[in-house]
C-alpha cells in the first residue's frame, strides 16, 4: 500500500511538472514527421496481464521489428534527441497512475520475450513492471552498446537479457520503499548528467561487449583469460580505470587484447 501511494504521488507530481516539456515535444514530433504523438505498444504486466505502454513516438509510422538496435533508420531526427534524453519515456507516468506500472520495478517487455524467458518472468511479474530498476541503470546506454556489436539481436537475447533478468531478480529479493527511493534518486542524477556526456563511441564499449560474448565461449581457456579483463573494464561510461589497468595501453584504449580479439 505504501509503495502504491508513493507511486501515485510521484507520478502525479512529475506529470504536472513535465507537462510543458511534453507539449514542446509533441509539437516537435508533429512538425518532424507524420503520425500520432504517442506510440502504444503491448507489454506484459503484472501476473502476465498485457497492457498498452505509452511513449512519445520517436520513429516513422510503418511496419518493422519490435526491437530497436542502435541507429535504426526508422528513428526520426527529433526521435533521436528524445531517446538520448529519455524524454520519450515520460508518458509512462500515466501508466503508473493507471496502476499498470510502478516507479521502480523490472522494465516491461513485449509478450514474446516473456515466452522466451518464461521461468524468469514468472517471478518478476509477480510485481508491477517499473520505470527504472538496477538493470535499467546498468544498461542505460544499451542502444549504443548494441549498435557496436556484430550481431545485436543475438547479443541482446543471449547476453543482455539474461543479465538484466539476473539483476532484477536479485533486486526484488531485497526491495523496499527506501531502496526504491534511493534508486529513483540515482536514476534522476543519471538523467541529469546524460546531456553532458558524449554519445558513446568509446572503444571500451566494444571491448566489454566482445569480452561478454567470449565469457560464453565453449573454450574454457578463452573464458579464463577473458574473465579478469572483463571485470576491470567499466560498463559504458568513460570512468577512471583501476591503477592496475591504467598502465596497460590495450585496456586504457578499450581495445581487446589480440589473443581475445
Amino acid at each position: 500500500m505504501l509503495k502504491r501511494s508513493v507511486d501515485i504521488a510521484l507520478a502525479l507530481l512529475l506529470l504536472i511538472f513535465t507537462l510543458p516539456l511534453l507539449a514542446v515535444a509533441a509539437t516537435l514530433i508533429k512538425l518532424d514527421s507524420d503520425g500520432p504523438v504517442l506510440f502504444r505498444q503491448v507489454r506484459m504486466g503484472r501476473e502476465f496481464k498485457p497492457f498498452f505502454l505509452l511513449k512519445l513516438r520517436t520513429m516513422r509510422c510503418g511496419d518493422g521489428s519490435a526491437y530497436t538496435f542502435g541507429a535504426d533508420p526508422r528513428i526520426t531526427g527529433v526521435g533521436r534527441l528524445l531517446r538520448r534524453l529519455k524524454l520519450d519515456e515520460l508518458p509512462q507516468l500515466w501508466n503508473v497512475l493507471r496502476g499498470e506500472m510502478s516507479m521502480v520495478g523490472p522494465r516491461p517487455v513485449i509478450p514474446e520475450l516473456t515466452v522466451e524467458f518464461r521461468r524468469s518472468y514468472e517471478r518478476l511479474l509477480q510485481v508491477r513492471p517499473g520505470l527504472t530498476d538496477p538493470a535499467t541503470l546498468k544498461y542505460f546506454r544499451e542502444a549504443e552498446m548494441l549498435a557496436q556489436v556484430p550481431d545485436p539481436h543475438r547479443h541482446f537475447m543471449t547476453v543482455v537479457t539474461p543479465d538484466k533478468l539476473r539483476i532484477s531478480q536479485a533486486y526484488l529479493k531485497r526491495a523496499n520503499v527506501w531502496r526504491d527511493l534511493a534508486l529513483m534518486i540515482r536514476t534522476a542524477l543519471t538523467l541529469l548528467a546524460q546531456p553532458w556526456q558524449p554519445q558513446s563511441s568509446e572503444p571500451v564499449v566494444v571491448a566489454r561487449a566482445k569480452l561478454h560474448t567470449l565469457l560464453r565461449s565453449p573454450d574454457p581457456e578463452m573464458r579464463r583469460d577473458a574473465q579478469p579483463i572483463f571485470e576491470l573494464l567499466p560498463l559504458m561510461d568513460p570512468v577512471e580505470l583501476p591503477t592496475a589497468v591504467k598502465d596497460s595501453h590495450d585496456l586504457r584504449s578499450g581495445a581487446v587484447p589480440s589473443r581475445l580479439a
